[in-house]
């Protein structure tokens, strides 16, 4: 299938995956020279750029739409968490939970850079990620993937527990 250019309008499978129960194995230590760094009320210019570094390649587009206001304003929510994955100091990657809704977290955003996909670290990070979530005891996580995402999404997603419970076909313009 060839690569769509901006400007195409393409048919996108959002698929709704759930987990009602947190895994019975726990996190694994983190690989040599790997952590995750908190990063509470992140500033929206480090939050744009690590957005866009994990998300351009997928097209990630809903938190370039909102206003700088809008996105300090959701940013500085307490109940949304920006966790950024770092590899020997680098920023690899982030998890977005939002915990907005009671009993329940979402995993909102969940992605590697470039240059850090294929090592192994998503399927760690994303343990992690479910770890966190589950630490709140909700009565359930969920999370929104959609064919534009790296083919290994959703199979990495099921592998780690999540469960699809619904799907929805739409259109989407490619930004980019």
């Amino acid at each position: 299938m060839t690569r769509p250019k901006a400007g195409d309008v393409v048919e996108v499978r959002v698929t709704f995956l759930e987990m009602l129960q947190p895994p019975t194995d726990p996190v694994p230590p983190a690989p040599a020279g790997v952590s995750v760094q908190h990063v509470v009320a992140p500033a929206v210019e480090h939050y744009r750029r690590l957005y866009d570094r994990v998300g351009h390649d997928w097209h990630w587009v809903d938190r370039q739409r909102l206003s700088d206001p809008a996105l300090a304003e959701l940013l500085g929510d307490p109940r949304v968490e920006v966790h950024v994955l770092q590899v020997d100091g680098q920023e690899a990657g982030f998890a977005e939970l939002d915990r907005a809704e009671p009993g329940e977290v979402r995993l909102m955003y969940f992605g590697l850079a470039p240059g850090f996909i294929g090592r192994g670290l998503g399927r760690w990070f994303l343990a992690w990620a479910i770890g966190r979530a589950w630490s709140y005891g909700p009565k359930r996580v969920w999370l929104d993937t959609c064919t534009l995402d790296h083919a290994r999404a959703l199979p990495n997603y099921e592998a780690a527990g999540f469960r699809t419970y619904g799907s929805l076909v739409q259109e989407f313009t490619i930004p980019w």
